[in-house]
């Protein structure tokens, strides 16, 4: 039985951290790599071909154009436009005005496609819904809740001391600023939590920061959320992503169950103050998406 087939989107640092995973994991058997220039998508193709061979990967990974895309099963947006983010807060929003037109135009040249489409491109939230309505495909999840979940519990893991697969709880609503942290029903080794939640915080919102400040961008960490997320969405395993989906009229981080490749949202009993904070997240993001600029008449990945 022949392999999933998964486009890329975007050849920078993300898009080739998130490539290189893929190939090293041997997921998919076909790799497909679409970039803005045919040289990048040429480029990363011929250096994921020899990773692939000094690792023993089945995975085969080549050049193509976006048409290309509708013969895969999922396809993973990693574009980003040339910007400078020099935003002190709101940090992931700061790209939403380069990378709306780009990422609404790919989503028009893909109308029809019915496969999954995990978006990683921020600012996620306001990506995902841009794709989503424009191409009308079903199957639209972005990543970055996920990626703030994961760090939750890792970090809260460290000041309770216990292996992080001890930890459970969500970050939901957007992957930004307005994330919130669902400690109501967080719990450590089936507990409720004990440790200094407000230092958890401190951590956490640090975390982007510490990252950026050292190698310039988030490359790994996403492409850890991705590959878990590829696994559930293709239907490989089951289990639990906070992903960014419809909410109402929105689109914003909450969990969802993976079952074989469905997936039914199971957002965890709120507090009132984490119920007003994710309303208060979806009325950022709504304001913040009718502020979006227009498509341009041609892609520009």
């Amino acid at each position: 039985m022949s392999g999933p087939v998964v486009g890329i989107v975007g050849a920078g640092a993300v898009g080739q951290t998130l490539a290189a995973t893929l190939v090293a994991t041997g997921l998919p058997e076909r790799l497909l790599v679409v970039a803005r220039r045919p040289d990048q998508a040429l480029g990363l193709a011929a250096d994921l071909q020899d990773l692939a061979h000094t690792v023993r990967s089945r995975t085969a990974a080549e050049a193509g154009e976006v048409a290309d895309l509708h013969g895969c099963d999922a396809v993973l947006i990693a574009l980003r436009t040339d910007f400078k983010n020099t935003a002190l807060t709101d940090i992931r929003r700061a790209g939403a005005a380069a990378n709306a037109p780009a990422l609404g135009a790919l989503a028009r040249e893909l109308r029809g496609y019915d496969g999954t489409v995990l978006v990683v491109t921020n600012p996620v939230d306001l990506m995902a819904r841009r794709f989503a309505e424009v191409s009308a495909v079903v199957r639209v999840f972005g990543i970055g809740s996920n990626l703030d979940s994961a760090r939750y519990r890792l970090l809260l893991a460290r000041y309770a001391q216990v292996p992080p697969d001890l930890v459970r709880g969500h970050v939901i609503g957007e992957h930004g600023d307005r994330a919130v942290l669902c400690v109501s029903t967080t719990t450590v080794a089936g507990h409720p939590v004990t440790v200094p939640v407000n230092a958890v915080v401190t951590a956490l919102q640090r975390r982007p920061g510490l990252i950026r400040d050292g190698i310039g961008r988030t490359r790994c960490g996403p492409a850890g959320a991705v590959l878990s997320t590829l696994r559930k969405a293709l239907g490989l395993v089951d289990g639990v992503e906070e992903l960014s989906v419809p909410y109402g009229d929105v689109h914003l981080g909450i969990p969802l169950r993976f079952t074989g490749d469905r997936a039914v949202p199971c957002l965890p009993l709120l507090t009132r103050s984490e119920r007003l904070g994710l309303d208060s997240a979806a009325g950022s993001l709504r304001e913040a998406y009718a502020h979006l600029p227009a498509l341009p008449e041609r892609i520009a990945t």
